[in-house]
């Protein structure tokens, strides 16, 4: 611990979880106003529009990069006060696009600002805590994050329904000020003067080669990046799924709060269980019943087994899919943590950047290739989940060598 907590530990939780929550916030309140979207301003290529999720992901990612290192030079709450103005300008500049290319653009922007809540407040965690309590504390943290995807669509339709699609832009200005000031109010600054780490190149490469060669962090990185794209395949996909395959759009806010809800117990299960069976068993074992159930479903549909009932099947699918990154994303980031605690900042940019830029690569050619069917998300989440696991199991082995 190298910094007083003066937050008691339920406000820190809540804290944590509004900074996090600024991507889920960001990207989910979105999906229901793709097909409007769509029709809007990419009336020739309908699909396109599924890439205002991915370019909001890519620039979160390049962001990534920076915030950490830059919050290790500079403090942890100057980044995120300034990723939040980031991300203000980058909502603004959405709300006035009046073309795809000009809302992409926009989209990147802000995905740049959010980078600061997501990688920083890892790095405040870190600064914090270690080990399976912070592991722990993630759990937590996740848990009440979950309620923001729960009802994201929700508040999305909401005010879609009163103030068009752009209206969404002015919410997500709202969530980046009250998220900065609560921050900017109650929170102390967790890495002292003392403990920062001057901005230089040759010291930011050092790090980043000690990261690499520590075969524990390396093959975690690598399995969050998968974890990762698979999650950014639901997200592209879920709702065109509803819509276009089983003509449910209307309903798709309801459905996903319900499916959201369920699957935020994973995190509180996680919490329960972390401090007795470990990070890397409890993400091993989601990992792996993952890649069966993702098969099931590929067969499932191909067979037509369950032609009747087939919206429910996807529908506990998908819940599984989600409950699945309760067990695994925040292990796997205690686990690349861990080790890293000295360079806490560099360690969640570097780790966040990889595997959100690589993981949205491989979601990108998934979300496109969409025509009517779940065949190609379940494939694609099949191979991601069960690389992943393979991973995870080699990892293991590392670990019994050293």
């Amino acid at each position: 611990m190298t910094s007083p907590r003066a937050l008691s530990r339920v406000e820190f939780i809540a804290l944590l979880a509004m900074l996090f929550a600024t991507v889920a916030f960001s990207i989910d309140s979105m999906l229901p106003a793709l097909p409007t979207i769509a029709q809007e301003i990419s009336p020739d290529d309908i699909n396109r529009a599924q890439l205002i999720l991915t370019s909001f992901v890519l620039g979160m990612g390049v962001g990534t990069f920076f915030t950490g290192p830059l919050s290790d030079t500079f403090g942890r709450k100057p980044i995120i006060l300034g990723g939040a103005a980031l991300y203000i300008t980058g909502a603004a500049a959405a709300y006035f696009a009046q073309g795809l290319e000009l809302l992409l653009v926009a989209r990147f922007l802000q995905g740049l600002g959010a980078a600061g809540p997501r990688i920083v407040g890892l790095a405040i965690v870190r600064d914090l805590y270690s080990g399976r309590e912070m592991a722990r504390i993630m759990s937590f943290v996740m848990m009440v994050f979950t309620l923001i995807p729960a009802v994201a669509p929700l508040i999305g339709s909401g005010i879609i329904a009163l103030a068009g699609w752009r209206g969404i832009f002015l919410a997500f200005i709202l969530f980046a000020l009250f998220s900065a000031s609560w921050l900017a109010l109650r929170q102390p600054e967790s890495l002292p003067i003392d403990k920062r780490r001057p901005l230089r190149l040759s010291t930011m490469w050092a790090a980043v080669r000690e990261m690499f060669a520590h075969p524990t962090v390396r093959l975690s990185i690598l399995a969050q990046t998968l974890c990762f794209s698979l999650l950014f395949m639901s997200i592209t996909l879920i709702q065109p799924i509803f819509d276009i395959t089983f003509g449910r759009a209307e309903g798709f806010p309801y459905w996903f709060a319900g499916m959201a809800l369920v699957s935020g117990s994973a995190s509180l299960l996680n919490a329960a269980l972390v401090m007795r069976f470990g990070m890397r068993r409890l993400a091993t074992t989601a990992l792996g019943a993952q890649a069966v159930l993702s098969t099931l479903m590929t067969l499932a549909w191909l067979s037509g087994a369950f032609e009747g009932a087939m919206f429910y099947v996807f529908l506990v699918w998908m819940t599984s899919v989600f409950f699945q990154t309760g067990l695994t994303l925040g292990n796997l980031n205690a686990i690349t943590m861990e080790p890293m605690g000295h360079i806490a900042g560099m360690a969640a940019s570097v780790s966040g950047a990889v595997a959100t830029v690589f993981a949205a690569a491989l979601a990108i050619p998934v979300g496109l290739s969409f025509t009517s069917t779940p065949l190609p998300l379940s494939i694609g989440i099949g191979c991601a989940s069960f690389c992943a696991f393979l991973v995870l199991l080699h990892m293991r082995r590392v670990e019994q060598r050293l």
